[in-house]
């Protein structure tokens, strides 16, 4: 069986690790330290702090946002729970809003109608490591004095006109699950556009202590100061991470290899109309997070995984779209019409894509795709 995806190991991941269980196994240690400088030279940002998950980084940039009941939030419902929960958890509304077809991302024509008086926060999410729209989507932020921000689980490395990911809005939330580009098995990073609420950022990080503090030599101890949480990686999955991404450029490098064969061995089926592929607007530079393909319809759709499957080739639909489960009806609304979202989401199927695929797997996931179309 052809995997859907694997977790990087590298020439170094088994020292680094072994270095880390002789030294230090809990957090901000020296592998903590690369990573996190690592993440703001590449990201451009002045300060990122690891967290034990993508989804606590969300849970912080919520909590930042200081989020009252009843305020609302702004995002797409084609997206993880962990986007909505992050919110949900400090009483906001979820709003959502429908998708372009083309990026599978929030469309930005929408944002603005979907904005009421309770309005606080707008949550762009990259899907596929492709950029949403940001420049329209701050100015609206800007007019209206809302927070951005950024869900860029799947968009390390990538770009919107030339500047990071993360980098755009107030704070932008990284993932380092095992199914990311680069991975600590559970993981994440939440970044700042400045450093006013790192401060606050760091008590909640340290179980709502001013540990921090205490280990810059700024305050003789530490104590109990607000409220927090576990939000802190230990330095075995920080030494797993350093391992790749000390050959980051080595590993994005390939998944962009992988991305553009799969792209190029199946245009021949685009061009016939039997499939869509992917579309990266000219504004953004991608990371080879993900291929997709879209097919007709959910019943192709289906037929289609099973076929794979049954030729050893594991390939998978994605999120079920928020608004329709029933968390999501309890916790938010649709604003306008889902003219795209769920027609979409029935038409997707994600590629195996992971560093270590090989080219003639590769190869064997395009021959199968296309026997499916010629069987008749």
């Amino acid at each position: 069986m052809i995997a859907f995806n694997r977790s990087p190991v590298t020439a170094n991941s088994n020292k680094y690790i072994h270095e880390a269980l002789l030294k230090k196994t809990s957090g901000d240690g020296a592998f903590t330290k690369k990573c996190a400088e690592w993440i703001e030279n590449a990201c451009e940002t002045p300060r990122a702090l690891l967290t034990t998950s993508g989804s606590h980084a969300l849970d912080m940039a919520a909590k930042l946002c200081t989020l009252e009941t009843g305020d609302e939030v702004i995002m797409s419902s084609f997206t993880f729970s962990s986007t909505a929960n992050a919110f949900v958890g400090c009483g906001a509304k979820i709003v959502f809003v429908d998708i372009r077809p083309d990026t599978m991302n929030i469309d930005e024509n929408l944002i603005e109608e979907a904005i009421t008086d309770r309005t606080r926060v707008i949550v762009p999410m990259h899907y596929a490591g492709v950029a949403c729209e940001m420049g329209q989507t701050t100015d609206i932020a800007q007019r209206h004095k809302l927070r951005v921000v950024e869900d860029a689980a799947h968009a390390i490395l990538s770009e919107y006109k030339g500047k990071p990911l993360g980098s755009l809005g107030d704070y932008g939330c990284l993932s380092f699950h095992e199914t990311k580009n680069f991975s600590m098995g559970e993981g994440g990073a939440i970044l700042f556009s400045n450093l006013e609420s790192i401060p606050t950022a760091e008590i909640i990080r340290e179980k709502g202590t001013d540990r921090s503090r205490f280990f810059r030599g700024e305050v003789d101890k530490y104590s109990w100061v607000d409220w927090g949480s576990s939000y802190l990686p230990g330095e075995i999955n920080a030494a797993c991470l350093w391992s790749q991404l000390e050959i980051a450029d080595e590993i994005t490098s390939r998944r962009l290899q992988i991305w553009d064969m799969y792209y190029e061995a199946l245009s021949t089926l685009k061009e016939k109309g039997a499939i869509e592929l992917p579309s990266i607007p000219e504004t953004c530079a991608q990371n080879g997070h993900m291929f997709y393909i879209k097919v007709a319809d959910n019943n192709e759709q289906i037929r289609l995984i099973d076929f794979l499957k049954s030729k050893g080739v594991s390939a998978v639909f994605h999120y079920i779209p928020l608004h329709s489960s029933r968390a999501g009806q309890l916790f938010g609304r649709f604003h306008g019409n889902d003219c795209y979202t769920t027609r979409e989401s029935q038409r997707l199927i994600r590629l195996p894509l992971w560093y270590g695929l090989m080219d003639d797997e590769v190869n064997t996931v395009t021959e199968m795709v296309r026997a499916y179309y010629e069987q008749g």
